[in-house]
């Protein structure tokens, strides 16, 4: 028996994480836009990025990213899968 899932049960299992996360970084903040990407620059599973909708104080930007982190390494113990998490402010007026 191997612990190796096969490509389409692991991309399935990518993509039920990727979902969760991306719920959760809602849940946190709704107004922010949130991608989920299945890209990988160096092995990793995926990815979540949530995009701010405005300028946040850097402690709840912190708050923000420590949660999320902390979802993404709860899931990379329990089943394996690297997801990447990212808190990204709006880009300032030009």
């Amino acid at each position: 028996m191997t612990d190796i899932a096969a490509p389409v049960d692991r991309r399935a299992l990518v993509d039920h994480y990727l979902t969760e996360i991306g719920l959760y970084a809602k849940q946190l903040c709704p107004e922010a836009k949130v991608e989920m990407l299945t890209t990988s620059y160096e092995g990793e599973d995926g990815h979540v990025r949530m995009f701010l909708p405005a300028p946040l104080p850097d402690e709840e930007i912190a708050g923000l990213e420590d949660k999320l982190a902390e979802k993404s390494t709860e899931i990379l113990l329990s089943m394996g899968l690297s997801i990447l998490v990212g808190v990204f402010e709006p880009e300032e007026s030009k």
